[in-house]
């Protein structure tokens, strides 16, 4: 009798854990670009971020999870407009044709109110660095009230993200979700940030934490959009060699902060920071490769791709 027992629980446990495996191998086949694909093998081309898989519509994306559910996000939009935080967004009457995309993706706590004649006035999507989430929850009936269905996907490094009672921020944001249950907060796994880190290695040829980068929200953003829509347009966002060009528009860092830092001043700042630094000039000429290969429009200023 122990052993029909025995028997009966050994086969209820082998099938869970069939199960199981079963679960975690669709998973990992799941994901967009996952790590396992160097791996095996697999030679990159030039352009390996985008031809290894064209875009897909609906497809869960698993390298972003709710709080507190821990469902993957599903986004999926034929075009995107992606506005840039930067000075450059001032006087260019660009809030009407923003206004029009299907989907418009803002950056950390970047405000509308008083600039829609810039900048407009929707908020499909919100990618936000970790360190500015405090700033959200100094106005959060604004950015999680019922009023707001903005999808919010908080990025940062797993010190602050961890879930088991340490990480700061994501404390933050599980309250957040509980004070407002319509909220729609997104994290970002440890392994997508891995493979952030990754991308910028094989573009840059420079690891990310031996050469004291930091990548920036920008650079989030740019691999989230490349999974999630058709096309992009990006307001706002100057080029590598801008910075250098005779006469060019000085500008202040971020739009929403009259007579904070120049912004080529900041940029150039960041790039040369021994440590810590945001490499946006580094990241930009990165950009200009991704929109010979990707559907990508650069619009106030508007990019030469050679």
């Amino acid at each position: 009798d122990t052993w029909m027992q025995l028997l009966k629980s050994l086969i209820a446990t082998s099938l869970i854990v069939a199960v199981s495996l079963f679960v975690v191998v669709v998973n990992y086949s799941e994901k967009p670009y996952f790590l396992l694909q160097p791996v095996f093998g697999q030679t990159f081309s030039s352009h390996w971020i985008f031809s290894k898989q064209p875009y897909k519509a609906f497809k869960p994306h698993l390298g972003y999870v709710s709080i507190p559910k821990q469902e993957p996000l599903k986004l999926h939009c034929e075009l995107c407009s992606i506005v840039s935080s930067s000075g450059q967004m001032l006087g260019q009457a660009a809030g009407p044709q923003i206004d029009r995309s299907p989907c418009i993706w803002r950056m950390n706590n970047a405000p509308t109110r008083g600039f829609e004649h810039d900048v407009g006035r929707r908020t499909t999507l919100r990618v936000v660095s970790h360190t500015s989430v405090p700033l959200l929850l100094q106005k959060p009936q604004y950015f999680f009230g019922q009023g707001n269905d903005t999808i919010y996907v908080v990025w940062g490094p797993l010190r602050n993200m961890r879930k088991d009672g340490k990480g700061i921020v994501y404390n933050m944001l599980r309250q957040a979700a509980e004070n407002y249950p319509h909220a729609r907060i997104y994290v970002t796994t440890e392994d997508r940030m891995n493979y952030c880190d990754m991308v910028f290695k094989k573009e840059t040829g420079k690891d990310r934490i031996q050469s004291g980068s930091y990548l920036s929200t920008g650079w989030f953003t740019l691999i989230l959009a490349m999974d999630m829509c058709k096309e992009i347009h990006i307001y706002g966002m100057i080029n590598d060699t801008y910075c250098k060009t005779e006469g060019y528009r000085k500008v202040p860092y971020h739009y929403y902060e009259a007579g904070s830092r120049d912004e080529c001043a900041e940029y150039q700042l960041h790039e040369s920071a021994p440590y810590g630094g945001h490499r946006f000039i580094t990241e930009k000429s990165v950009f200009a490769k991704w929109a010979k290969t990707h559907a990508i429009k650069f619009f106030n200023p508007p990019w030469q791709l050679s």
